[in-house]
């Protein structure tokens, strides 16, 4: 099937493509600067490298892309529409599907996205990925679990969101399109509420799939031409100043909390009927100075000249000093609960190595990896003497080799040695997936840390250090709440061996 990777820039190796015995992924590139610290919270200081991603890995995060995985108000009208779906190492992920008449052409499309996905801003819902396999074209991104700016504006059930959130939402979408543009990125297509989606913590970020633009039969704004930039609909071209164009129509949703044409909305704006223009279901519980400022603001983003709109890095001057409640966190201002950072203690007493692994304990960890030895790897491998030959010599003196360096704490030695071993396919080993798995960690590599552990269970399904060194790495891919219950699941392994032996 096709394939459009080659020609184009070498990435991470992505874990789920590659098979269990091939080299290990090389060093993850520095991170890509963002302009300021990311917000601690979020995942946003782990966003997987862009790379490339098979269709049966899609397939697979997908139940074969599932109706009922359909992510509910995405704002997609078929034949795009976007996925919820998740990895094998338990990230959850959004899959956008294109079809091939979208993008006839293979490489302009791998290009495109390859471009996008260089960005890496907290701001935005980042690109990680895509496929191009035959007629398919999909996008995968950061998945956002706490829906759209549409559902809490338009569709909302229990409480509409407050006058600092819309603040908030205005400011934090205008700092993502100020780092687009500063980036090279200026252009982004039907910007509007769908777009702007809430991540884990609450926090708004502006969808990466706005950034690529569809080579044909793709159009860049919706078919409600009320909200169309009138440029775009004299020629057919995003520029931007459509862009700004498009963020008036999402301050008049802000204001108003719900569709209002700009042509009407800007005879309010001239007849001075601001509080007709906000929203009732505020109850006044707005400031009347700042309502004005971004209705004023709203105004000038919707001119019909382009030339007499601000430009983004004015939007964001602007709506910076009109943050009240700077201190409180997005998700109790959006009324949503939010999962628990730290990993609960398990109720049963946790094994020396289980306790290290609930400490993320690398060095003790190590120590324990070197005192157990290979014992648990009695079985795995049933040699006759036929097969001892210079082949089998050669394996044991890698392992020896990576043995020497994992006790000196060599580990990028260790990563080299255990990988002959792994290579040369004569012997299966979950002890040294184990070690490697922690020599990745050492180093600072928990995405290939994850997938050695998860080798190691291959190996051995039920052997509870595969998974003990599975919730660190995913403890330090900032996934608490998996790292949390797959301690639970060492934990219970562990107590089913020490009761009953081990299990075949």
């Amino acid at each position: 099937m096709g394939c459009c990777a080659s020609k184009f820039p070498p990435t991470e190796t992505h874990p789920e493509k590659e098979k269990p015995d091939q080299n290990p992924a090389p060093p993850l590139p520095p991170p890509i600067s963002t302009g300021a610290p990311p917000e601690p919270g979020t995942e946003a200081t782990r966003v997987p490298s862009f790379s490339e991603f098979s269709l049966s890995d899609l397939k697979t995060a997908t139940n074969n892309f599932s109706p009922k995985l359909i992510v509910s108000e995405s704002g997609e009208k078929a034949p795009n529409i976007v996925y919820k779906g998740r990895l094998q190492t338990r990230r959850w992920i959004a899959v956008k599907k294109f079809p091939k008449l979208s993008w006839p052409d293979p490489k302009q499309f791998a290009e495109e996205a390859w471009g996008v996905g260089k960005l890496r801003h907290w701001r935005l819902a980042n690109l990680i990925g895509y496929c191009c396999d035959g007629d398919e074209r999909l996008l995968i991104a950061e998945y956002m679990p706490n829906n759209n700016l549409a559902k809490h504006l338009f569709h909302w059930e229990s409480q509409t969101i407050g006058w600092a959130m819309r603040l908030r939402v205005a400011l934090y979408i205008a700092e993502a399109l100020e780092y687009c543009g500063s980036e090279g990125h200026s252009l982004y297509h039907d910007l509007n509420a769908y777009r702007v989606l809430f991540d884990e913590d609450g926090d708004p970020r502006l969808s990466c799939f706005g950034l690529m633009k569809n080579s044909r039969d793709g159009k860049s704004y919706s078919t409600n031409l009320a909200y169309t930039p009138p440029e775009y609909l004299k020629n057919g071209r995003v520029t931007q100043e459509s862009v700004i164009y498009s963020f008036g129509t999402v301050l008049l949703d802000l204001l108003s909390g719900k569709h209002i044409p700009p042509n009407h909305a800007l005879d309010m704006i001239r007849g001075k009927n601001i509080i007709l223009l906000t929203d009732s279901h505020l109850e006044g519980k707005f400031s009347m100075e700042d309502a004005t400022v971004v209705v004023n603001l709203a105004s000038q983003c919707l001119q019909y000249e382009p030339g007499e709109r601000p430009n983004i890095k004015d939007l964001t001057t602007i709506l910076s000093p009109l943050q009240p409640k700077s201190d409180v966190p997005s998700f109790i201002m959006l009324g949503i609960s939010k999962h628990k950072e730290a990993p609960p203690t398990p109720q049963r007493p946790l094994s020396p190595i289980g306790e290290a692994c609930s400490r993320m304990d690398l060095t003790a960890i190590h120590q324990l990896l070197v005192t157990m030895n290979y014992r648990d790897d009695e079985g795995t491998n049933e040699l006759s003497f036929q097969e001892w030959t210079q082949q089998m010599r050669d394996v044991l003196e890698a392992r020896k080799r990576g043995d020497y360096a994992f006790r000196d704490k060599d580990f990028k030695a260790a990563i080299d040695c255990y990988s002959q071993f792994i290579d040369m396919g004569t012997m299966v080993s979950p002890t040294i997936y184990a070690r490697r798995s922690l020599c990745y960690l050492m180093c600072d590599q928990p995405d290939v840390a994850l997938r050695d552990a998860m080798q190691a269970q291959i190996v051995y399904p039920d052997w509870p250090t595969a998974f003990y060194m599975q919730s660190v790495a995913l403890a330090k891919l900032d996934m608490h709440q998996d790292a949390a219950d797959m301690l639970k699941e060492a934990a219970g392994l562990e107590e089913k061996h020490q009761n009953g032996g081990r299990t075949s």
